[in-house]
């Protein structure tokens, strides 16, 4: 018999925040691509990849990110249009959160960077609902890596078989239920609640 759940862990960018970057980049490039190339393209990027494991600075990242994907824009626009790409929780979020949070210690844990996090911190108030934030910028490591959900769950001080994860990259996904994790792939509020409600952890289709 499975155990219940004691801490339901959440991605970010696609199941509970909007992230505008794949739209928001395609009028900065030289090089038309469609959105779904431009995805990925990121996932693969070594220069993303650094700045989410916290190895560049935001400028390093911003030039070497505008040669690799051949943009004709300044560092510091670049940046300043990149912060914005981090959008806030999608609708229904917050009330979701606060329905769960009653039952559940709730945590995210996200592939993140230095200047999304400030902004999601700060600017957007997005980690008030939440026990604790983690990112692989500040772990040093990054989705799917297994060290990252083991020092996550050692950051929470929990056992894997009393965590449910939900993120929208199958990758992700399948590399948390290789340490343990019951994990699902779901994409928005939408796909979240039929999945919370499946397991049980939702009472009623308001999620009130």
């Amino acid at each position: 018999m499975q155990r219940h759940p004691e801490l339901l862990l959440f991605d970010l960018g696609g199941v509970l925040v909007e992230f505008s970057g794949f739209r928001d980049l395609r009028p900065l490039l030289r090089v038309p691509l469609s959105e779904s190339e431009i995805r990925q393209q990121w996932i693969a990027c070594p220069v993303v990849r650094a700045f989410e494991v916290g190895h560049l600075t935001p400028q390093q990242f911003a030039e070497r990110f505008i040669a690799t994907w051949n943009m004709a824009v300044p560092p510091l626009d670049f940046l300043q249009a990149f912060r914005a790409w981090t959008r806030g929780f999608l609708p229904g979020a917050r009330e979701l959160l606060a329905t769960l949070r009653r039952r559940y210690r709730l945590a995210c844990l996200s592939n993140s960077n230095a200047v999304h996090w400030e902004r999601n911190a700060h600017d957007l108030q997005l980690f008030t609902h939440f026990e604790a934030a983690l990112s692989s910028h500040l772990l040093g490591c990054h989705k799917p890596d297994p060290v990252i959900y083991q020092r996550a769950l050692a950051a929470l001080r929990v056992g894997p078989d009393a965590v449910l994860f939900f993120d929208d990259v199958a990758a992700n996904v399948e590399a948390a239920q290789a340490v343990g994790i019951r994990a699902f792939q779901v994409a928005g509020i939408t796909e979240l609640r039929a999945c919370l409600s499946a397991q049980g952890l939702l009472h009623d289709p308001a999620g009130t």
